[in-house]
């Protein structure tokens, strides 16, 4: 997992605090594509544990793992009991025990390319189920969106992190379902999305932005200067774009 990806811990709590969840419907879209009892999960780069406490909590026994220790100390706090915490990342996960599910949410972007669907099909159980989630969250008024970036522009020019195999936007099948449909290892591949729209403070904004690799990148002093910049164009409340865009395979 690159480093990039192993800056979280250090603003875990505004991670769990402006980070959004996800909507309960998910997890019966998921365990539907199953068609049969998900008893176990594994989960890679589970953070703060937004994705965790939604299959935990309807029983499912998950084992949560993320590089990360402060991110998985924020986890504890507020997961269900009995949900199994290993700090590694997803290339040092060692095949052994096999899940009825693997999933990521808004982590898989950070594993590394080479072996990734062989090492993912080594953790499921035959005919078990892989699922990723997740999506940006933009502001939905273009304005305010130009505002943003103009005040951003002297320290960053974007803070969107690009498909990893190159799919363009217009496309249809979005990735990673692009690489699902052509791994050996997987078929019944399916994308959905759950259109959703946020009502936010403008301060709770900048401080999702906080949680945001492409700021955490930043020198400290540019960070916090860019911030200022942006609050200072933002109305009291925006309104935010935050489809969650679901891709869902079954292990050959």
């Amino acid at each position: 997992m690159p480093g990039r990806a192993r800056r979280f811990g250090t603003v875990a709590e505004a991670y769990e605090r402006f980070r959004p969840g996800y909507p309960a419907q998910l997890h019966d879209l998921v365990v539907g594509h199953a068609g049969r009892p998900v008893r176990t999960a594994l989960e890679i780069g589970a953070g703060t544990g937004k994705a965790t406490r939604l299959f935990a909590g309807r029983g499912i026994a998950v084992t949560a793992t993320d590089p990360d220790a402060a991110m998985l100390a924020e986890l504890r706090r507020h997961v269900p009991a009995g949900v199994r915490t290993v700090r590694a990342a997803f290339e040092e996960l060692e095949p052994g025990e096999r899940y009825d599910l693997v999933y990521a949410a808004a982590a898989l972007h950070w594993t590394q390319p080479a072996g990734r669907w062989e090492r993912m099909a080594a953790l499921l159980a035959p005919d078990g189920v892989f699922a990723s989630f997740g999506g940006p969250v933009r502001l939905a008024d273009p304005a305010v969106e130009e505002a943003v970036r103009a005040a951003r522009a002297p320290f960053l020019g974007s803070d969107e992190i690009p498909s990893p195999d190159g799919t363009s936007p217009e496309r249809e099948m979005q990735w990673p379902g692009t690489e699902l449909l052509r791994s050996r290892w997987f078929d019944d591949v399916r994308q959905s999305v759950f259109p959703r729209r946020l009502t936010v403070e403008g301060r709770d904004f900048v401080g999702y932005l906080s949680t945001v690799s492409a700021y955490l990148e930043l020198p400290a002093a540019d960070r916090e200067q860019a911030f200022a910049r942006i609050l200072r164009v933002l109305p009291g409340t925006v309104e935010l774009d935050a489809d969650v865009v679901v891709h869902l395979a079954r292990r050959l």
